[in-house]
């Protein structure tokens, strides 16, 4: 089935950062929708295509179901008043379903995986890959069309086993990955690492999953067949409580440098 995010053009994705549902329980239900709803606003007038809508609440096991309903929800309504974005989901939690379910509740179009095959110790714990029960359920669901991003060695975790790179990457594909997401310590290292894992055969779409600005994004998109975004584009000036964090200038200075006019 062709898979929507990569139809037409390589996709610039923004990361649209929730704040950690478990440490911010005195934040309502429509503050949450209002914040998700003006930062939706600023990358679609910005001419950003894609965001992908994340969770940060940490928790040793599956995701809470508070998190999960929320993070249905606030997809929906994105999906209902910002329409011309396409939708991603990620899912703090280890969890093999929430990302797909939430995905599939909202309407959404792809989920990202940052444990898809072999393991990981990460800063909550060691972590096995997800592939086949994410796979077994988005057959389930019968929703071949949501796109699943894999990470291939997350630069936030550490690997358990010593494969190299672009072993995994074949690993990831084989698995069920529609895509691929590499970053490396450094942008140079970025590249490095995708130029490797090309050599290896993997055909799959690779995206940047991190390190790219308004200076490099050029050089990343030729690399590479698509990139998320987020910290280069937030306001300097914001204060944790305010709704707005993302700079509308930022993002368009952003897609101006990637071609595309905003």
């Amino acid at each position: 089935m062709p898979l929507k995010l990569f139809d037409l053009h390589k996709p610039v994705i923004a990361a649209l950062h929730l704040p950690d549902f478990a440490l911010n329980r005195h934040l309502s239900v429509a503050w949450y929708e209002d914040y998700a709803v003006a930062n939706a606003r600023v990358f679609a007038e910005a001419g950003i295509p894609w965001i992908k809508l994340q969770d940060q609440t940490k928790t040793a096991g599956h995701a809470a179901p508070d998190t999960l309903t929320l993070m249905a929800s606030l997809g929906r309504l994105i999906r209902s008043e910002v329409p011309e974005l396409g939708l991603g989901i990620i899912v703090e939690a280890h969890d093999p379903n929430a990302a797909l379910c939430v995905a599939h509740a909202s309407g959404a179009d792809f989920i990202r995986l940052k444990v898809f095959v072999g393991g990981a110790m990460t800063a909550q714990g060691p972590r096995d890959g997800l592939s086949a029960e994410v796979v077994a359920m988005r057959a389930a669901l019968r929703r071949a069309d949501i796109a699943i991003l894999a990470d291939i060695h997350d630069r936030t975790a550490i690997p358990l086993s010593s494969e190299s790179q672009p072993f995994a990457a074949n690993w990831a594909v084989k698995s069920g990955a529609d895509g691929l997401v590499i970053t490396g310590a450094s942008f140079t290292d970025t590249l490095s690492r995708i130029n490797a894992v090309r050599d290896s055969g993997t055909g799959h779409p690779i995206l940047i999953g991190g390190g790219v600005t308004e200076n490099n994004v050029h050089e990343a998109m030729a690399a590479a067949d698509g990139v998320i975004v987020s910290s280069a584009l937030m306001r300097r000036d914001a204060a944790a409580e305010d709704v707005i964090q993302w700079d509308s200038d930022l993002c368009k200075r952003f897609m101006d440098a990637v071609g595309v006019p905003a």
